[in-house]
C-alpha cells in the first residue's frame, strides 16, 4: 500500500481536505473549540449559515469523528456537539488560518480593489 499522495485523483485525502476547505467547517469547529454548543447557539454563532446547511455539516463532522453530538432527555430533547480530540488538533491547525484571515484581510481588500480597477 503507498502512502496517501491528495496530489492523486483518487486519493481519499482528498474528500478530507474538501471538509477542511468549506468555510463552514472551518467556522463551526473553530466555535465548537470556544465551548461544547448546541444546535440553536451554533446558529446564532456562525451568521449566514442555514439550518439545512448546519444540519449537513455537523452530521458529516461527526461521521468523520471530529465533532460529538450528545442527546440529553430533557423536554425539549437537548442536543450539543463538542469537538472531538481528533477535532480538537485539526482546530489547532485551523485557528491560526483563521487569524491570518483577520490580519490580513485589508491587505487582501487592497489587492481586489487593485485588481478590480485595472478592468479586464
Amino acid at each position: 500500500m503507498h502512502a496517501p499522495d491528495p496530489y492523486l485523483a483518487l486519493c481519499p485525502t482528498r474528500v478530507v481536505l474538501d471538509r477542511i476547505a468549506d468555510k463552514w467547517t472551518v467556522l463551526l469547529l473553530t466555535a465548537v473549540a470556544e465551548r461544547p454548543m448546541r444546535f440553536n447557539a451554533l446558529r446564532r454563532r456562525v451568521e449566514g449559515v442555514s439550518q439545512k446547511v448546519l444540519s449537513q455539516t455537523l452530521k458529516s463532522l461527526e461521521r468523520d469523528g471530529l465533532v460529538t453530538r450528545s442527546v440529553f432527555p430533557t423536554v425539549p430533547v437537548t442536543v450539543e456537539y463538542a469537538l472531538t480530540p481528533l477535532g480538537a488538533s485539526l482546530e489547532r491547525t485551523l485557528a491560526p488560518l483563521a487569524q491570518w484571515s483577520r490580519e490580513n484581510i485589508d491587505a487582501i481588500a487592497e489587492a481586489q480593489a487593485l485588481y478590480d480597477a485595472r478592468g479586464p
